[in-house]
């Protein structure tokens, strides 16, 4: 069953899950009180969304930014962080995929500074999307 299930979660056309969702941001190099915070959200997923699933990739600092050049090995599947403008901001998200639950961290240096942070998001499998909210 959990072969069965990988397989579904690997596929490009993963059946979109209801997911209770826990996004968690660390800047290692901030005071210890303003170094990570903590969102918990629902959300339906799908394959296609893990390249969109990071919030910090929304944020102004990443604007041309995206997740691209996805490798699959076994279940993990990873991708790299592409910036248009030449900004110099580089990074890659790994995701494990499990029977219930996928983890995926993205880790960023930003371009121009001495700065890196990461954003790991953990999705566990509630069951199926509720009717038209995909």
């Amino acid at each position: 069953m959990l072969l069965i299930i990988a397989a579904a979660l690997m596929s490009t056309d993963m059946p979109a899950h209801l997911y209770e969702v826990t996004t968690e941001t660390g800047m290692p190099h901030l005071e210890e009180n303003l170094r990570y915070t903590t969102t918990r959200e629902k959300v339906c997923l799908t394959h296609q969304s893990l390249t969109t699933a990071f919030p910090v990739l929304n944020y102004p600092a990443l604007q041309g930014c995206r997740l691209q050049d996805e490798l699959r090995q076994a279940d993990i599947v990873s991708y790299t962080l592409v910036c248009a403008g030449g900004h110099g901001t580089t990074g890659q998200a790994v995701w494990h995929m499990e029977a219930k639950r996928i983890t995926g961290t993205l880790n960023i240096k930003l371009g121009g500074k001495n700065m890196t942070f990461y954003q790991r998001v953990t999705a566990v499998s509630l069951g199926e999307c509720p009717a038209g909210s995909v």
